[in-house]
């Protein structure tokens, strides 16, 4: 599973747009919505950014939010049914200073050119007291799990792919999960503080993490 990425892999599934979140859906056993409104529930109300929004797979969840869909893909954007929607990366968002009270972000960090910098934006365009959502996948944490897990996507998702003509995407998708560090250390560093982190789904392969604004 992804999510349109802020650039280092955004060409990767501008193809399948349409056929993305469906599989996603089936990968996750039905989960991938449940993982997401674990992160939401934690965000407070007002004007949100979505980043990384793609197809609107999230929409559903954002109650009476003001969102602001956000992704560098313009296909999946256009299929996007928010009402206000931008073209844009992550690195550079085209907002003004503490222009939201929240950010959310789903499977998006793993394929960021820079996470650093994505940071650093998510920071300043938050208002003080803001807090960041985010959601992605990663291996398990345990060693033998990690193992094991990188063996069954390694067949599992490349195989998915081809029953949606999406064989190389998916193997992309394989490779991206080795890229970054638990989020502790993936996320940590910045301005911005930790309020919560913990694992979720078969092995704790996703992880889901809140960070806030200081007041």
């Amino acid at each position: 599973m992804s999510s349109s990425d802020g650039g280092g892999g955004a060409a990767v599934f501008s193809e399948i747009a349409d056929r993305y979140d469906r599989l996603n859906r089936i990968l996750s056993l039905g989960q991938d919505q449940n993982w997401r409104r674990r992160v939401v529930a934690r965000l407070p109300a007002g004007r949100l950014l979505d980043l990384g929004a793609g197809t609107g797979a999230a929409n559903a969840i954002f109650e009476s939010r003001d969102v602001v869909a956000l992704d560098p893909v313009s296909e999946r954007l256009a299929l996007n049914d928010a009402t206000e929607r931008v073209v844009a990366v992550g690195e550079s968002l085209p907002f003004g200073d503490g222009a939201f009270d929240a950010v959310f972000s789903a499977y998006v960090f793993r394929n960021l050119i820079s996470v650093s910098e994505t940071m650093a934006e998510v920071d300043r365009v938050l208002r003080p007291g803001g807090k960041a959502g985010i959601v992605d996948l990663g291996r398990p944490e345990n060693a033998w799990q990690r193992r094991l897990h990188r063996m069954g996507t390694s067949v599992v998702l490349p195989a998915a792919g081809m029953t949606v003509g999406a064989r190389e995407e998916y193997s992309y998708l394989h490779r991206s999960l080795d890229k970054h560090p638990p989020p502790e250390e993936l996320l940590g560093g910045g301005s911005l503080t930790f309020e919560a982190t913990w694992r979720m789904g078969p092995m704790g392969f996703v992880w889901g993490a809140v960070l806030a604004k200081k007041a």
